[in-house]
């Protein structure tokens, strides 16, 4: 598992890095000046994405996270909330530097989903604080999985 999370922050990194240039080329092909949520994806993606992993990486090696049974529930809902957050503040910064003239429906939906996409992140840390008390607490008094 510390192989997969170590590919996975990797992964995030060329994600982030691809999005930092995506950005920068895509607002200066269309002339855009102004302020854009294109500009905080290659951020987020970093800080949510490879630096998070590489944290859970080094308590991994610390604390066996991964040996908790709920270890692959937060894994996968962490990385959905993530690329649902990723998609739909790209979604959001392409309309804005496209200018783009949507519905109020189409607006709705786009904020409803990154809200949704940051319920589901906050939920995944939740459950992974939980693990990690669960495990310190589990190392603490000896117990073995």
């Amino acid at each position: 598992m510390m192989k997969r999370l170590a590919k996975l922050s990797f992964i995030y990194s060329i994600l982030g890095l691809l999005l930092g240039v995506f950005y920068r080329e895509f607002t200066k092909l269309n002339g855009f000046t102004g302020e854009t949520v294109l500009s905080g994806l290659h951020t987020h993606v970093l800080v949510s994405g490879v630096f998070f992993f590489l944290i859970v990486l080094l308590l991994e090696k610390s604390f066996e996270l991964t040996k908790h049974k709920k270890f692959n529930t937060f894994f996968i809902a962490y990385n959905i909330g993530l690329w649902l957050s990723v998609i739909m503040m790209g979604v959001r910064g392409c309309v804005e530097v496209l200018n783009l003239d949507i519905s109020s429906m189409m607006d709705a939906s786009i904020s409803g989903i990154a809200g949704l996409s940051h319920i589901i992140i906050a939920i995944a840390y939740i459950l992974f604080f939980l693990i990690l008390l669960g495990r310190i607490n589990d190392i603490g008094s000896n117990k073995v999985d």
